[in-house]
């Protein structure tokens, strides 16, 4: 069956996947971080006004990412810098109130971990999840059916079932729209690129404590486990707390293989706030995971930062060669995924595991999130395969079809969407789908 028809056909793949899943009540456990997302209604007018009325002679070109957000001017730079480059990132703010006195906002789930929870929920998948912040308003947006947690004795519950102990954690969510015009100083420029940026107030998940029940189940019903999704050590600043917290969890995966062989550990990459915490993770976990996951933007600053290694993120070759370098440095078991806006790619030997279906689900299930602003479900997801696939993609697609790479990987086009409505989640949402395929 060729890629197109792969994509007419992938609902019903998707509930046929999800069909036997439930038959075999089998379930995937999703760790470590969960936070309370501060979603904003960010309008380029707003921030226009605000530039006119606090830098009003400064240039778009001199503003820069001020990394930790102090006051309005830091504010102000980070958000310009962003924009104008269609980049996506994250930066810390210590002053909550720059945001709430400023932007108009509603609430949401945060963390891989809980929004991938979410959007396999929407499709009648059932998870395990692992909380850090476990506020009140977290556990009642996350209580579900599908979406469990281990109470204090180790056994599953659903989340309004929980008793909450850990302080909650905020994060701004700021997306900003392709083609949006950003003034200053008499100056105009169109934002070239739909993305996110992500303001952060680290409070729990600065030390990610672990929950211990969570992990005791998972070993204990590791048969029931098809994948084991690891996440959420870049906001650990404390390369002792991050260590130890590594450790643990690497034991975990060693128990949870020996009890699962079959099973799959997953990590899921994401942005690192100092080379000393990437290089740390990468050193201590990366051996013991089956599939790496990360975007083209995660798969280059690794190799940049880490090894002086230039990657060109257009050539897909290049991005090919960059995963297998990744791959073979630190014994990666399986392989590696690149997600992107315009392709899903899988490098390495899958063995048994249907990775392509994998890459469909994800693919469909971050476009649903991309189109609507929530997570994909029956409508949605049938809406999206009405989408043309990614021209891009489907070139990418024949370039490694007719390269000496075609054995190695498998790549599918996305369903494409110029201007997102969406643009936070989407990982997550393709983190979400790619399970089914285990």
């Amino acid at each position: 069956m060729d890629i197109k028809n792969r994509f007419q056909n992938a609902y019903e793949e998707l509930e046929d996947a999800v069909k036997r899943r439930n038959e075999r009540q089998v379930y995937t456990c999703l760790g470590y971080s969960s936070n309370l997302d501060v979603l904003l209604d960010f309008k380029a007018e707003k921030l226009n006004e605000m530039l006119a009325g606090y830098l009003p002679d400064e240039g778009y070109q001199d503003m820069k990412n001020a990394g930790i957000i102090q006051n309005v001017q830091d504010l102000l730079h980070t958000i310009v810098y962003f924009c104008t480059n269609g980049i996506g990132g994250e930066a810390d703010i210590t002053d909550p109130s720059l945001i709430f006195e400023n932007f108009a906002y509603s609430y949401g789930m945060g963390g891989t971990a809980v929004q991938a929870a979410m959007a396999l929920s929407k499709v009648g998948g059932h998870s395990v999840v692992h909380l850090t912040d476990d506020s009140q308003e977290v556990l009642d947006i996350l209580d579900s059916p599908f979406i469990h947690a281990a109470d204090p004795e180790g056994r599953l519950c659903r989340t309004r079932d929980i008793k909450g102990h850990n302080p909650q954690e905020l994060h701004f969510i700021l997306q900003f729209k392709k083609g949006d015009v950003i003034r200053t100083a008499g100056q105009e420029t169109e934002i070239p690129c739909s993305n996110r940026l992500i303001l952060t107030r680290n409070t729990v998940n600065e030390t990610l404590p672990l929950w211990e029940p969570f992990f005791r189940w998972t070993e204990e019903h590791a048969q029931q486990v098809t994948s084991n999704v690891l996440s959420s050590f870049n906001a650990i600043t404390d390369p002792a707390v991050l260590l130890k917290r590594l450790e643990f969890v690497k034991r975990h995966a060693q128990v949870y293989h020996q009890n699962n062989p079959d099973g799959i550990i997953y990590f899921e990459d994401a942005h690192y706030h100092n080379a000393e915490v990437r290089g740390i993770c990468m050193d201590t976990v990366y051996p013991h995971v089956d599939i790496m996951s990360m975007n083209e933007e995660e798969l280059q600053y690794t190799l940049e930062q880490m090894f002086l290694y230039r990657l060109d993120i257009d050539d897909i070759i290049e991005c090919v060669q960059g995963a297998e370098f990744l791959m073979k440095r630190y014994t990666v078991r399986k392989g590696i995924v690149v997600h992107t806006k315009d392709y899903a790619m899988f490098v390495g030997a899958p063995g048994n595991v249907d990775i392509e279906s994998g890459l469909i689900f994800g693919a469909v299930m971050a476009t649903a999130k991309a189109m609507f602003g929530g997570y994909g479900g029956e409508k949605e997801i049938r809406e999206v395969l009405k989408l043309p696939l990614s021209e891009k993609g489907l070139r990418n697609r024949e370039v490694i079809m007719n390269s000496p790479w075609k054995d190695r990987v498998k790549i599918v086009p996305t369903c494409y969407i110029d201007k997102p409505k969406y643009t936070i989640g989407l990982g997550d949402s393709f983190t979400a789908g790619v399970q089914l395929c285990f």
